[in-house]
């Protein structure tokens, strides 16, 4: 059985410290059985970051779509997991309005952080708060998942007005506020070229930009925010369509 006690040691041993902005990617079945199973693993996450603020994504771009467009931010749930599920129920957790791409944060600054999500017509806009992550140079835990899951480079491509990643169109989406429904068009993504991600290990390990570590059974890793969108935007630069396939970035590019 996994304890708080040894959560706490992992965190700090990936260097990841209370007042950290973190932004947690997670598979709740790598980590093993935790005490008070994945409710006692989000508290204890809550817990640590006592100082800080943690923020996990809870994306609806699974169900939220043109046939069924209405974003209700109070019941939709999350499709990445449910660790993300539980931490938007508990007290003190806000939640964005992003009609597909929205994230939850707790502590210091949510209020701030997950303001004005409804304002963004793309899944990663720079004003929103995948832009925000930069901005306050976070840190992105990946626990128990892979780089394929780091939604933070769909919004480095967008950024850097990579090609065909984005839909012309806008779907005519909805988002439900307390006030009443608003329009929300939105840009959506075009495949799945995060399938692709996983290939920036070397790249990070050859910068220093990623720390591996485990927590529970999970292999997890931390990267930051800022060093990893300058180098994958200089990779960018160098070849727009780096993630339309699965091939080794050569080394001489980096």
């Amino acid at each position: 059985m996994h304890t708080k006690k040894a959560l706490v040691n992992e965190l700090q041993a990936l260097g990841i410290s209370p007042g950290d902005k973190l932004l947690v990617h997670s598979s709740y079945k790598a980590v093993g059985q935790f005490e008070g199973g994945p409710v006692g693993l989000v508290q204890a996450l809550m817990s640590y970051f006592n100082e800080g603020l943690l923020i996990l994504p809870t994306h609806t771009w699974g169900k939220i779509n043109q046939e069924n467009p209405l974003f209700d931010p109070a019941t939709e749930p999350a499709c990445v997991g449910i660790l993300p599920n539980i931490f938007m129920a508990q007290a003190g957790v806000l939640r964005s309005l992003h009609p597909t791409h929205s994230v939850a944060a707790f502590g210091a600054g949510a209020e701030s952080f997950v303001a004005g999500e409804e304002l963004i017509d793309t899944p990663c806009g720079r004003q929103g708060c995948w832009g925000k992550l930069l901005d306050m140079e976070a840190k992105i835990l990946f626990l128990g998942a892979t780089l394929k899951s780091n939604t933070f480079i769909h919004g480095v491509e967008e950024w850097n007005d990579i090609p065909k990643r984005l839909t012309d169109e806008r779907e005519l989406l909805q988002i439900k506020l307390p006030t009443g429904i608003i329009q929300s068009p939105q840009h959506r993504h075009i495949g799945d070229v995060s399938q692709h991600y996983d290939k920036l290990y070397e790249p990070f390990i050859a910068h220093q930009l990623i720390r591996q570590g485990s927590i529970g059974k999970a292999s997890s890793s931390v990267i930051e925010a800022k060093p990893v969108y300058e180098l994958v935007s200089a990779l960018l630069r160098r070849e727009p369509d780096l993630f339309t396939d699965d091939q080794a970035i050569p080394v001489s590019w980096y």
